[in-house]
């Protein structure tokens, strides 16, 4: 009977280990999850600005090319192209 006892302990002990790890990795597993959502919300921040850092980039080019750099003026040119045609369709939306 002494010998079930000590296996009865044995498996009581390791079952609370078990449990107590169980709590440990449940803590680690929402601090993960809190550090990623942060992650996630600060690459959304990062996007966003470099998003609107290209726009700027863009507008800076155009205008460039508009003062007389050579480098951007085919650019410059299709994008007035683009932004006629896309008048013109207006245009001809409104007139139907």
């Amino acid at each position: 009977m002494s010998e079930l006892n000590i296996l009865i302990n044995t498996i009581e002990a390791k079952l609370e280990a078990l449990i107590n790890k169980i709590d440990i990795l449940e803590r680690e597993k929402i601090e993960l999850e809190k550090r990623l959502t942060l992650e996630i919300d600060e690459k959304k921040v990062i996007n966003e600005s470099l998003n609107q850092l290209k726009l700027n980039y863009d507008s800076l080019k155009y205008v460039n090319s508009l003062l007389g750099s050579e480098e951007h003026k085919r650019e410059t040119k299709l994008k007035i192209n683009s932004l006629i045609r896309e008048i013109d369709h207006c245009i001809s939306q409104l007139s139907k």
